[in-house]
């Protein structure tokens, strides 16, 4: 059986593109929770944040919300918040092993389900999360900045509710958005309490930017934020117009996830080198091979989201299956 060592050296090599900025400036924080800034207008508004490093290796975030410090950005309604989340699996990035400090011990995006949290289990991400939970409780609307192990486009990963659909559409961006239920191991962040409420109106988004270490991710994790703040109200447009750097599509195309593809072992393999977003035209296409289990397609038209195997373990989601919505 193959290690995961052995599979990741086989897999494509992407360049470091970008410098990982030190945050360590950002630790004393105004609001009583380290790493997280926020800044309140004084005038009667939504609670906007934009949080980055979810997991530890996905830059794209880290330089967007440090550029944002930087330049003082400032509320004209409501409050503003900027953040770091799993800032000890950041620390641990070394560029020789990029794909190894995704955590620490689990996976902060896991572990935001009330039984999780109240829970008795222990955990690097679950100390950080805990610790996060009561100042996340007070945010309206949330953008939190991932991006992907592949070459893949951008995607808005806007979760099953309309309120999420809603809300991608207002932003215009990126041309991909993915409709999906959440994650079997787990829920995510965006789909954390009152987010994941049909009946609140409290939102939140997750935008993947692309390939992790790639210039064009940092340039698409600062527009998608600058425009998130625009939309939700709290930033005037003209302090953020310089960071517009991508254009909207015409139309947004919306991708339902209708079923994971989870690796049963170690010998899991694709039959081509997809990097997402490959769209498989007959029902019944060969995609993957385990032993003598094959993964065929299972409709026309199907959509390949997400696939890779730098993680690979016996029960991990290797990719999504989705369906191409109607345009409205």
């Amino acid at each position: 059986m193959r290690s995961l060592s052995e599979i990741r050296s086989t897999l494509p090599t992407y360049p470091i593109e970008i410098e990982f900025p030190a945050i360590s400036q950002w630790r004393s924080s105004n609001c009583g929770v380290d790493y997280v800034h926020s800044f309140d207008s004084g005038v009667p508004g939504p609670h906007a944040m934009v949080l980055a490093l979810v997991h530890g290796n996905e830059v794209s975030g880290a330089i967007t919300v440090d550029l944002l410090l930087r330049e003082q950005i400032k509320p004209i309604i409501g409050r503003l918040s900027l953040g770091f989340a799993n800032v000890a699996a950041y620390q641990q990035f070394d560029p020789s092993e990029p794909d190894a400090s995704r955590f620490v011990d689990e996976d902060f995006n896991r572990v935001w389900g009330t039984d999780v949290l109240d829970g008795s289990r222990e955990s690097t991400e679950l100390r950080r999360a805990r610790e996060m939970r009561p100042f996340l409780d007070t945010v309206d609307l949330l953008l939190d900045i991932h991006s992907m192990h592949e070459a893949s486009e951008p995607l808005m990963m806007c979760g099953p509710l309309q309120k999420g659909r809603q809300f991608a559409t207002e932003l215009g961006y990126p041309k991909h958005v993915i409709v999906d239920k959440g994650h079997k191991d787990g829920k995510r962040l965006r789909d954390y309490g009152d987010f994941g409420n049909p009946d609140s109106p409290r939102n939140a988004l997750l935008v993947e930017t692309g390939q992790h270490f790639a210039k064009k991710g940092q340039e698409v994790a600062l527009d998608t934020a600058c425009r998130f703040l625009i939309q939700s109200g709290v930033v005037d447009e003209t302090s953020v117009a310089k960071f517009l750097t991508q254009h909207k599509p015409a139309v947004q195309h919306f991708i339902e996830i209708t079923e994971p593809v989870v690796a049963q072992s170690m010998d899991f393999d694709f039959c081509e080198a997809f990097k997402g977003l490959e769209i498989l035209p007959t029902k019944g296409t060969k995609i993957a091979q385990e032993n003598n289990r094959e993964v065929l397609t299972p409709y026309d038209n199907c959509v390949i989201v997400q696939p890779s195997l730098r993680q690979l373990a016996p029960g991990v989601t290797v990719m999504r299956l989705g369906k191409l919505l109607p345009v409205s």
